[in-house]
This record gives C-alpha cells, structure tokens and sequence, in this order.
C-alpha cells in the first residue's frame, strides 16, 4: 500500500464530495487484499482526521464488514467509535454479523439500535435479521420479527418477504412457509428457490418436484436445488434424469450440480454413472477445481477404482488439501496402507500443511494395515509437531488399531484417560476388539457403557448378546435380546447396494419392495434346488 496523508478541510462547501473522493476511501477497492492493508489505511484515516467524519467512517465500516479481505470483529470496533451512527451504518454492522459465523450477535445490535431510540430501522434493517435467524434455526423468535413487520405493513416488499420465507423453509417451518408464499401469486424466483431448497432439506422431495415445475422461470440455483435434493434423498435416478432436462433445455450446471451427482454416485457405488459425470465434465471443458477434483477422486476411491482416482489426483491441475485428503483416505480404506502413509509423506513435503483431517486418513491406513507403531508415532506428531488438538475421531482410530492388536488392556487404559468424554463410537470399538479377542469381562463394561450413552443403539445390545453368549452365558445373552424388546428398540436390517446398467438397486434383509422381488426370490429358489442337487456342503464355505 503506498502512504495517503492528504489532510482533511475542516470547511468546504462540497466537503461530502471531497470525502467520497478522497484518495485514501478508493484505495479501499483498489489496493486493500488483507487485514494489514486495511490496518494501514485505517491508520491513515485517522491520521488525517477522517477517521471522525461519519461518511468515511461508514464507507470503511462496510468495507471491513462484508468484503472477502475484511474482519467482522475488526469492523464492529471501527462501528463502536462512530459517536452518531446513521441508518445506513447500523445496517451496515447488522448485514456483517449475520452473514459471519456470529449471527446472534446482528441481532443482539438491532434490539441495541431499538433501545438507542437514536435511528429508526429500514426497511433494508428487516432482511439480514431474518437471515440472521435462519442461520441460527430460531424461526420461533423469527416470527416475532415477522409480527413487527405486519404491524409497519411491509410485508409486500420484496427483500423482506423473501428473506421471511428463506427463514422459515430453512428452519423446517414449512406450513408458515407454504402460507406466506401462497400469499403472493407473484413471488419471484428468490422465493421459489427458498421453498424448493427448504422442502428438498425436510425431505419431502416429491412436493419440492411440484413446485420446481410450477415455477414460471427456473435459474441454475433451482436446477442445482432440486438435483442435490433427489441426491440427498438417495433418488439418484430421478437426479440423472433431471440433470437430462437440464441439458434439453440448454442450462448450464453448476460445480455444485457436478459434485452432487458426482456425491451420489460415491456414495451409491454408481461407478457407471460416476465415470458418464467425469466424461462430460471432461467433454465440456468444466474446469477442474479443488472441489470437483475431489469429488471425482472420491467417487472413484469410494467405487473401489483406486487406480483411476491416482490417475486423477496426479493429473489435476489444481491439487488442494482436500484432493490430497481424499486420496490418502481412498487408499487407506481400499487396502493400500503403505501407499497412504507414502502420499501423507509427500503432502508433508508438498508445501501444504496437514489438517486434522489429513491425521484422521492417516490413523485409519494404520489401522487398516495393522500398523501399530506408526500409529502412535503419527499421533504423537499430530498432537506434538502439529498442535492439532484430537478429535472423538482420532481417538477412535487409536482404539480400533490398538484394538484389532489385541492390545485391550492399553486400549482400554487410553478411554479411561481421555481428556474428552468418550462418545459411543469409540466404546464400540473396543467392544468388537473384546468380542474378537474373547475378552468378555472388558467386552461387558464397554457395552455397558454405550447403553448408558446411547439406550437407542440397538448394535450394542446385539454385540452385548453375542459376548455373552461367546463365554457361555446363554441367559445373560438372551436377556440383552429381551431389554431390546422392553425398550423397543429395532435393530435396523443391514442392506446392499449393486448396479446393474447403470441402474442401482438396493436390497434390504428380509425385504420385498424391490419391483422384480418374485423373480429374484424365485431365482434364489432355483439356485438352492441346484446346490441340493450338486450336493452342495453348507459349511464347506464361511
């Protein structure tokens, strides 16, 4: 930044022009790109006695408060030494603070600014509240907001009434949603896409359907709402679809449109569909950020085609922490231990700083490749060199590795230790370590434990069951079965996944649902009547 010292006239009839033309405000958007630049400029504004003039002031203020380069808590300082704040700087701190990660705090300074009876709210105060509270999932307080906007008869503009619905769709206030929408049958599309994202989010995908095709003109965020919300909704096919229509009807998708669908197929194991995703990205020339190269390095991992997510990550032009994250999680969980902890070595060198992400793949290609050792060490590195504080995650890693050692009584003595509370997961893992090394006394006090933490977990009770029932004791076995029953608690039928041209199909234990399940069932009939006639030995296999 180079020095601004030109003094401020202390009169001047065009003293507002000067102001809003003085060198040091246009450096603001010209040359300010950190928190030093700006600590620079503000120096300078006081220097020159601008500093104390309320249009300076304000134009600093909604620098710091809403620009990529500024500083929410640095700007409410900036706010707090306005002697006279006008309408238009309250709004300014109020818009700051509820689009940061402390939105309470925007809507503690509007009940400050009611109680200053000093400036009145706008009606451009209204819309970052009612964000504010969207942000927080406080839709009851919001609607005593939306009270007050009754009674001052706003309830028309546009700004406001969008925001109100965006406030009540996020925090699953659907019904008021549905009757402040129906409101007015000339919503525009900021309303519709609120309602579509708000219901995608309940879950309640077919209505959101309904909507999205009602809406009189779509933009790239409804298309990519209604995608990701068949997504989330494990509906990959109707997604698919929709992304067809997308194309006849020549819109172009978004990054997040790719990744959604790129999301689905990782977590579908659709690698068909997957790898079409990558050829048309590829195809049209989307560009491959860190985002998307991250997501088609996770689908392929997460398809189990290890080679091509390598082929991926060593080609991607952009290679954030989180591709190299992924990669090293993808190998970890195909197998690849060794490959893991060669690729975590080399982001150390790479210039790129490990998170705790990067030690939680780490931890778990150690576990996977029983490497107990490096595991410590690894941890101890995290905690040491790092600074990273441990998570319930990384805890666990260091019970299931110590534990699939069998060494029950360190991992056991590691729980106990904790500086954290342990959570139910990382009880678990010790459980099925004690139900694998045939330790049942341990076995016991780790179930004990989860049914404290959780009642609901039904897992715990079934390997409770099978603890007791490895060491003998049937009763005791049957008992931890009949408390499930007592407690109505279900243990949820496991399920698989296979794609079959392009198509995947989910099979759940004992289920019928599935279109085709006479022929399967039938088929399955006809394959057992064949193993009988081959003689086949059921115990020849495990």
């Amino acid at each position: 930044m180079h020095s601004c010292c030109i003094p401020f006239p202390s009169k001047s009839p065009s003293i507002s022009r000067f102001i809003s033309d003085h060198p040091c405000l246009s450096m603001l958007e010209k040359s300010c790109t950190s928190m030093a630049d700006l600590h620079k400029l503000h120096a300078h504004l006081i220097k020159t006695g601008l500093a104390a003039d309320t249009i300076a002031a304000s134009r600093f203020l909604a620098f710091c408060a809403t620009s990529p380069a500024g500083d929410i808590n640095y700007a409410y300082l900036v706010f707090s030494q306005i002697q006279y704040p006008n309408l238009f700087t309250w709004n300014t701190i109020i818009r700051g603070f509820s689009q940061s990660s402390a939105p309470h705090n925007a809507i503690s300074l509007f009940i400050t600014m009611l109680h200053s009876s000093l400036v009145e709210p706008g009606r451009l105060t209204y819309p970052s509240l009612f964000k504010a509270y969207a942000q927080l999932g406080l839709a009851h307080d919001g609607a005593q907001l939306h009270g007050r906007i009754l009674k001052l008869g706003l309830q028309s503009d546009p700004f406001i009434r969008n925001t109100i619905i965006f406030m009540y769709a996020t925090c699953g206030y659907l019904i008021e949603a549905c009757r402040f929408f129906d409101e007015d049958s000339e919503s525009d599309i900021v309303a519709w896409n609120s309602m579509i994202m708000g219901v995608a989010k309940d879950g309640n995908i077919d209505y959101s359907r309904r909507l999205f095709d009602k809406m009189p003109s779509r933009s790239t965020i409804s298309w990519n709402s209604m995608i990701s919300g068949y997504v989330r909704n494990g509906r990959l096919k109707e997604a698919m679809e929709l992304f067809g229509q997308m194309q006849e009807e020549k819109i172009k998708p978004s990054e997040f449109t790719m990744v959604s669908l790129l999301n689905a197929s990782a977590s579908l194991g659709a690698l068909k569909q997957g790898e079409w995703i990558h050829g048309y990205i590829e195809k049209n020339k989307i560009k491959l950020n860190v985002i998307i190269s991250t997501a088609i390095i996770d689908m392929y991992c997460k398809c189990g085609r290890i080679e091509k997510a390598i082929q991926v990550f060593e080609t991607t032009p952009e290679r954030g922490l989180s591709c190299w994250n992924s990669m090293i999680l993808g190998l970890a969980n195909n197998g690849h231990g060794k490959e893991a902890i060669h690729l975590f070595l080399r982001l150390q060198s790479s210039g790129l700083k490990p998170d705790y992400v990067s030690f939680i793949a780490v931890l778990t290609a150690c576990n996977h490749s029983g490497m107990v050792d490096e595991a410590r060490y690894y941890f101890s590195l995290m905690t040491g060199t790092y600074k990273i504080e441990p998570t319930h995650k990384h805890y666990g890693c260091m019970v299931d590795v110590l534990g699939r050692a069998g060494l029950l009584d360190e991992a056991e003595e590691l729980i106990r230790n904790l500086p954290v509370k342990p959570d139910a997961v990382i009880w678990g893992s010790l459980l099925s370590a004690c139900r694998k090394h045939g330790d049942n006394e341990m076995g016991k006090r780790a179930a004990k434990h989860i049914i404290e933490l959780d009642p609901s977990d039904s897992c715990s009770y079934v390997l409770l069951s099978n603890v007791y029932a490895a060491a003998g004791q049937f009763e005791d076995a049957i008992d931890a079965r009949l408390s499930m029953k007592e407690n109505r608690i279900r243990k949820e039928p496991g399920c698989s996944l296979i794609e079959v041209n392009g198509v995947v199909h989910e099979f759940v234990v004992g289920g019928r649902l599935h279109p085709q399940a006479r022929e399967i069932y039938s088929l399955l009939d006809e394959l057992g009547l064949m193993l009988k006639e081959m003689d086949y030995d059921k115990h020849s296999i495990i």
